[in-house]
């Protein structure tokens, strides 16, 4: 009989391992000597097996943070209406949100476009991941009105999610208005945040939220993890 190469029955316990949920999107394996030392191999016997692993879209090297898992993409529907904890809901994943920033500063001139605000007044920047599971899926930078929220940068300290934020500060329902799609690569910080090589491609979601009468609330940037989430366009 031909005897299984020990790299493959190495990537086969792993494969079966996330198959189970033992290591799920997002998380970090054990390192290549913790694994070696596990199977009583040798480092590059490990590294080939992980190699695999790679090839066939189950795991992510990142240089200098270890070897993670992948998930599949993530449909993502963009229309009049966008909710990211009702989209990843959808998809049968656990959403999150993880903040990075808020910051009261004054407008730029395209957010204060944007917003239909007069040059340089003040705006709340909510900076932060979107994740899904363990995984992230999307770096953003949400721009807000202060005048029209004066404590909405209080309300992010508790909350994490746009629309309930919104919510408490007066605003029910919002629609979107315009959302522009662009393709980058990702700087090095954001390949940090998201779990990626620099220079991946991400895609970028420019956007922006009005209320029922149309008044701009919200001017969105969204840089999506281009090989994690599928866009969808959805006319309504």
């Amino acid at each position: 009989m031909t005897r299984t190469a020990i790299w493959t029955s190495i990537a086969a316990t792993l494969e079966s391992e996330i198959a189970a949920e033992l290591y799920t999107a997002g998380d970090k394996l054990p390192t290549e000597a913790a694994l070696a030392a596990r199977f009583g191999v040798n480092r590059h016997t490990v590294r080939r097996a992980l190699g695999d692993l790679a090839d066939r879209g189950l795991l992510r090297s990142r240089r200098g943070a270890g070897v993670f898992v992948e998930a599949p993409p993530t449909d993502y529907p963009i229309g009049r209406r966008v909710r990211f904890h009702q989209n990843i809901a959808a998809s049968g994943r656990l959403p999150a949100k993880e903040r990075l920033r808020i910051e009261t500063r004054a407008s730029s001139t395209l957010e204060a476009e944007a917003l239909e605000l007069a040059a340089g007044e003040r705006v709340v920047v909510y900076e932060g991941l979107s994740m899904s599971g363990n995984a992230p899926l999307a770096h953003f930078i949400s721009v807000f009105p202060l005048g029209r929220f004066p404590d909405i940068a209080e309300t992010f300290a508790t909350i994490t999610s746009v629309t309930e934020a919104l919510r408490q500060n007066g605003v029910a329902d919002f629609t979107r208005r315009e959302t522009r799609l662009t393709a980058e690569i990702a700087s090095p910080t954001q390949a940090l945040h998201l779990r990626l090589r620099d220079g991946d491609a991400l895609m970028k979601s420019v956007a922006i939220n009005v209320d029922a009468h149309g008044v701009p609330v919200e001017h969105g940037t969204t840089w999506f993890a281009g090989e994690r989430v599928t866009l969808t366009i959805t006319p309504e």
